[in-house]
């Protein structure tokens, strides 16, 4: 594995994690979709700047055909690298078409209201977010384009090796999506998932120097109360999409997502995991792309359904409390351990992108402790004990 340091994060806008890191892009409305490298130490000052560069953005009224740059559009080039970056994100896109569609279905009313932003030179992401609506408290799904500069130092961490080019800034792209549904019912689980692509370009100065490209992703399952066949049926759907590429696939993530959404003050996993990885670049990177897309579009297949026999379950206001508990150790996972939103919170980033991921409500109760052998302790325990579900 590479150990470079960009992030992918359980926030909806989060960018990459590795190694249990997360970084987010200052100034962005979206990109924690993306992977950001490590920021450098610098004397402390008002206006801090992320040393990774990248242009501000700008508002726009309707949605670009592309974000692409004129020089990574496949129509414009035949290069393979660039072909990536063009089907990577046409496949984030109809990932975000097909899952706000799919949300919107199950609203059957309430819309997303969506925010478009693109920069001067190349890039830009789409925000899409439902509030209070008739199943959903908050649902967010984002996607975002980002071109940028990294400084030589980050460049090395990101490779994970000390490098004799001489230093210069190194031009990078990321791309990706991610989304947190948070629905109303306590019997309907909460969803994570982000899947994203990062790759350097050859500095200016050595040219012909090699680029570096990494996919990144997961999709995770947060109920508050477990119906065991919810659980097989989502873990199922993950395994299935990894068992098209590799056997060893499902395993090594399921343990990976337990090992990542994991809140250490409490010793308890954030939810019922699914599959989490990072840094993937040791296996065909054609092979890979299919991959992420194959993760992607099993978001609605692993979800929806579970959302459709959940959502009209009639329940106390003692479940709504224990959701909205379980809903705090989000909120805590996000503001502590996820450091793509530290990091914007730092760096003076656009609160609304930085914080999309936390739900509407939560709740923390002092010293809260489930009677032991009740619905609300087998969920605690599954979460301080990891399982295998299938």
């Amino acid at each position: 594995m590479a150990s470079h340091s960009l992030v992918s994060s359980p926030h909806p806008l989060a960018p990459f994690s590795s190694h249990h890191h997360h970084h987010r892009l200052h100034h962005s409305p979206n990109l924690s979709t993306l992977p950001f490298p490590k920021p450098i130490k610098t004397k402390p000052n008002h206006s801090l700047r992320c040393s990774v560069s990248i242009e501000k953005e700008v508002p726009e009224t309707e949605r670009p055909f592309t974000f692409l740059r004129d020089s990574d559009d496949s129509s414009h080039s035949s290069s393979s690298t660039s072909s990536v970056r063009a089907r990577f994100e046409t496949m984030i896109r109809a990932a975000q078409d097909s899952v706000c569609e799919a949300i919107e279905a199950v609203e059957n009313g309430p819309k997303f209201k969506e925010d478009v932003w693109s920069r001067p030179g190349g890039g830009g992401g789409i925000s899409r977010v439902l509030q209070d609506g008739n199943v959903f408290e908050k649902a967010g799904v984002n996607v975002s384009v980002v071109y940028g500069v990294m400084p030589p130092e980050a460049y090395r961490a990101a490779k994970g090796s000390a490098s004799d080019q001489k230093p210069g800034p190194v031009p990078f792209f990321a791309a990706g999506v991610s989304s947190v549904l948070h629905p109303k019912n306590p019997f309907a689980p909460t969803l994570h998932f982000n899947y994203r692509y990062f790759e350097t370009d050859a500095p200016k100065d050595v040219p012909g120097a090699p680029r570096q490209w990494w996919f990144g992703g997961g999709t995770d399952f947060t109920p508050a109360y477990i119906f065991e066949e919810d659980v097989k049926h989502f873990h199922s759907i993950q395994k299935q999409a990894c068992d098209k590429f590799d056997p060893s696939f499902y395993p090594r993530f399921k343990k990976w997502c337990d090992d990542y959404f994991y809140i250490k003050h409490r010793d308890e996993r954030r939810g019922l995991g699914g599959i989490f990885f990072d840094d993937l670049n040791d296996y065909d990177q054609e092979m890979l792309l299919k991959f992420s897309t194959e993760c992607a579009n099993s978001v609605v297949p692993a979800y929806i359904p579970i959302v459709e026999k959940r959502k009209d379950m009639e329940f106390t206001e003692q479940h709504k409390a224990w959701q909205q508990l379980r809903r705090g150790r989000y909120v805590e996972f996000n503001l502590v351990y996820d450091r793509g939103t530290t990091f914007g919170l730092k760096t003076g980033g656009r609160i609304e992108s930085i914080l999309v991921s936390l739900p509407l409500s939560a709740r923390w109760e002092y010293d809260h402790k489930p009677e032991e052998g009740s619905e609300e302790w087998k969920l605690l325990d599954a979460c301080i004990n990891p399982k295998e579900w299938i």
